[in-house]
């Protein structure tokens, strides 16, 4: 039932499913499964930075198993945000001094400029994620494709406690408003909260709208992905069409279903945009996706590049140049406001107590967060030398998976949206 055009943009749903569906998909699945994109360094041992919780899930499928550090190619390990075999082979010493700030003599100026640029962007107030700091003894590599985000059994009040604190307290709402369906008390349909989103800036709402987006994503993945069968001999997983149903269901959901699933499409065009923006950046001759294995290097490479290519071939993209566009002053305010709010969103994922569910909420909200920074960085990514360093726009290796992952798992969920549509009408 989720067709036509979406609000505050001029796509529509059936475009997207074409051009995901059939075009889009199938690359960005081939290269999700390289070597450089499977691999993700993340610390899952980080306390809850907001309440005293060490409630962890205990089912087995909440666990996460890290790899080995002699799996990991050399080329990823050696640097986790180096992107050239001479940047990676620079001196232990450097590396050292690099974190002290200090830049050794004997380095070339271009590449003492990238060091101190790479210092420098770790610093940068242009994140709109709290990164992990992937120097700690606690952040191990994770193997994405060994370690499935699907239906782990976590739910209840833990999991309704982290989305209620990511709606209640970092979406802009007020507190006398009351999100649909929230707890049933004093629910008008949604009649009020849909009032004050309309009434809301464009910014408001498309904070609200990403969140929403990302909410109903990572539902459909648990649909999609559910235990259907536990015993001693097997485990199967699958489509759960009950599940998906009291989650999107226009009836069962009292209309919410559908919003949930646009607003999914907007997440999706928000993603595809920043693809789009940042296809420069990757364009550089001197940008490798570098794990030390050179001739699927170059393979992977042109594979990115043409994913980029085809983002930028989109025939409806999103426009944000009406995002934080009124009173400069007004406007950066707002846009400080917009990246505060996101950041405490990252945060929250450490709150997760099932450990497969966090690894892919810290992923996912990594990822949405570069996307945004992609999208403010405009004329920063347009005014990068063809070669060496780029001083004002950078990203980490971590970005750069997070971001092609996240956008991995929007995609994915529009094509599971297509087998669900399917299963539905055989039922009838």
């Amino acid at each position: 039932q989720v067709t036509g055009y979406l609000d505050d943009c001029t796509c529509d749903v059936e475009t997207i499913d074409a051009f995901n569906n059939y075009k889009l998909f199938p690359r960005l699945n081939q290269l999700l499964e390289s070597d450089y994109f499977r691999y993700y360094k993340v610390n899952l041992k980080k306390p809850c930075p907001f309440w005293d919780d060490n409630s962890h899930c205990g089912m087995r499928d909440c666990a996460v198993q890290p790899c080995p550090s002699d799996e990991v190619p050399d080329g990823i390990r050696s640097g986790s945000y180096k992107y050239s075999e001479e940047a990676n082979n620079l001196p232990e010493e450097c590396e050292e001094a690099e974190r002290l700030g200090a830049v050794d003599d004997s380095l070339s100026t271009e590449t003492r400029e990238a060091v101190l640029q790479w210092a420098r962007h770790d610093d940068s107030s242009e994140s709109f994620c709290e990164a992990d700091d992937i120097h700690s003894p606690d952040a191990e590599y994770v193997d994405l494709l060994l370690n499935p985000e699907r239906y782990t059994g976590y739910k209840g009040p833990d999991a309704w406690k982290i989305w209620n604190s990511i709606y209640e307290e970092n979406c802009f709402k007020p507190q006398n408003v009351k999100r649909p369906l929230a707890s049933g008390r004093g629910d008008d349909g949604g009649h009020t909260f849909y009032k004050w989103l309309k009434g809301v800036c464009v910014e408001k709402r498309a904070f609200y709208r990403l969140i929403s987006g990302l909410h109903a994503s990572i539902n459909i993945h648990l649909s999609a992905r559910y235990l259907l069968q536990d015993t001693w001999s097997e485990k199967r997983w699958g489509p759960n069409v009950t599940e998906f149903q009291q989650r999107f269901d226009e009836v069962l959901t009292r209309g919410e279903g559908p919003r949930r699933l646009k607003n999914l499409y907007f997440l999706y065009l928000i993603e595809l945009r920043a693809l789009s923006k940042v296809l420069p950046f990757f364009e550089r001759p001197g940008f490798q996706l570098y794990t030390g294995n050179e001739s699927q290097d170059a393979e992977m490479k042109g594979l990115l590049l043409e994913i980029l290519h085809l983002a930028k071939s989109f025939p409806l993209h999103f426009d944000e140049n009406s995002f934080f566009a009124g009173n400069k002053k007004e406007a950066a305010k707002l846009k400080e406001e917009f990246r505060l709010h996101f950041k405490n969103i990252s945060k929250i994922m450490d709150c997760i107590g099932c450990f497969k569910c966090r690894l892919w909420g810290k992923l996912q909200t990594q990822g949405l967060g570069t996307a945004l920074k992609i999208l403010f960085s405009e004329n920063l990514i347009e005014k990068m030398p063809e070669s060496g360093p780029s001083y004002r726009f950078q990203l980490t290796r971590q970005e750069i998976v997070a971001l092609f992952n996240a956008f991995g798992r929007v995609s994915t969920s529009v094509k599971e949206l297509e087998n669900f549509r399917n299963i539905l009408q055989n039922m009838r």
